[in-house]
């Protein structure tokens, strides 16, 4: 059987850029060799496309793959059957890709750009495709379709992010009408946890807003919900299937970008601690607005059980979901049955089946 080209993409002009790069440094590791020509492309910070020369892929996350001698500027054209383009010193070479594996978080990477791109040059490609990618990075589309759903979500409220300036008080006291301190505080098109604050007073949300404004010019105000949070991660394109649910406990005041790859305080449940009849509805509601929006291949979908009353409350869904060795995504599936290797096997063959 002929080996499929696989093209591994990793870095990226997005805050999550570190954390793309280490995501990928596991997915590098884990995919099979065998069945698989592999093509690692690095995008740095400032946009410029290198295929990686290396195999030493524990280089990414500290940012030294990019002084590899053997590197490549290289890009995937848009015109359809160009596939790869690397610029060498002999020439210009054009390799086909089978499948793409964008291994990016955040802006540009899972807010529908790059599959934008992978859909014009004909490539299939791993993940929700470009409607879909650009609702789910929008928290507050999100919010939009998960009404229309009939999905539980907490109380929120839209912020113009170039309305801070002339009208910061009259958005306090709005905020203020509707909601009890404290409230969270999100940019509604980042990933990680960029961006988000707790604000327990009126001072405290002046400084939320305006360093979630420098994010996005769209800024998300939330209830707080009193809750455990889960997280189940969800594959498939047709028929989707959700896995068994995980739990976060940050020890931390939330599960920030901190607690999340710098810190070592927070503690994952595999399952989680919550009954199996509530463990199944938080399954199915993930299933119900991964669908809704229609998404194909795979996402972590994200909710609050609350302490009181085991009320199920979706929180935000994520496309590209890290791929770390600590990420929940594929602990989450290893914990069903479906071990890191396997289940990028299964990505990808879901990427391809997507694109037909």
């Amino acid at each position: 059987m002929n080996k499929l080209n696989v093209c591994i993409l990793f870095g990226g002009i997005s805050p999550e850029h570190e954390v793309s790069l280490r995501s990928a440094e596991s997915v590098l590791n884990n995919i099979s060799k065998e069945r698989y020509n592999i093509f690692p492309v690095g995008i740095t910070k400032e946009g410029q496309w290198y295929l990686f020369g290396g195999n030493d892929y524990s280089m990414l996350p500290n940012g030294s793959w990019l002084t590899h001698p053997d590197n490549c500027p290289a890009m995937i054209s848009p015109v359809r059957g160009q596939g790869l383009i690397c610029f060498k010193q002999e020439g210009v070479v054009s390799t086909p890709v089978d499948v793409v594996f964008p291994v990016l978080h955040g802006e540009n990477g899972e807010d529908g750009a790059m599959q934008g791109l992978l859909q014009m040059a004909g490539i299939p490609y791993v993940g929700p495709h470009v409607a879909e990618s650009a609702v789910s990075m929008d928290k507050t589309l999100t919010k939009l379709v998960a009404d229309s759903a009939g999905v539980s979500q907490a109380a929120w409220h839209l912020v113009r992010s170039e309305e801070l300036k002339g009208r910061m008080e009259s958005i306090l006291d709005a905020v203020e009408a509707k909601f009890a301190y404290p409230v969270f505080i999100k940019p509604a098109g980042t990933g990680s946890s960029v961006g988000v604050s707790k604000a327990a007073n009126r001072e405290q949300l002046r400084e939320a807003l305006l360093s979630a404004g420098s994010f996005d010019s769209k800024i998300l105000v939330e209830e707080f919900i009193h809750g455990r949070e889960i997280e189940v991660a969800v594959m498939g394109n047709d028929s989707p299937v959700a896995s068994v649910c995980g739990e976060i406990d940050s020890g931390a005041e939330f599960y920030d970008y901190e607690t999340k790859y710098v810190t070592d305080t927070s503690v994952a449940y595999i399952p989680a601690r919550i009954d199996e009849d509530v463990s199944e509805l938080v399954r199915e509601q993930a299933v119900k607005i991964y669908s809704a929006i229609g998404c194909k291949g795979l996402s972590r979908v994200d909710f609050f059980v609350t302490f009181e009353g085991n009320r199920v409350v979706f929180n935000e869904i994520n496309t590209l979901p890290g791929f770390t060795s600590i990420s929940m995504y594929p602990k989450l599936f290893a914990a069903s049955g479906i071990p890191y290797d396997q289940l990028i096997d299964e990505l990808l063959q879901l990427a391809m089946e997507a694109f037909r």
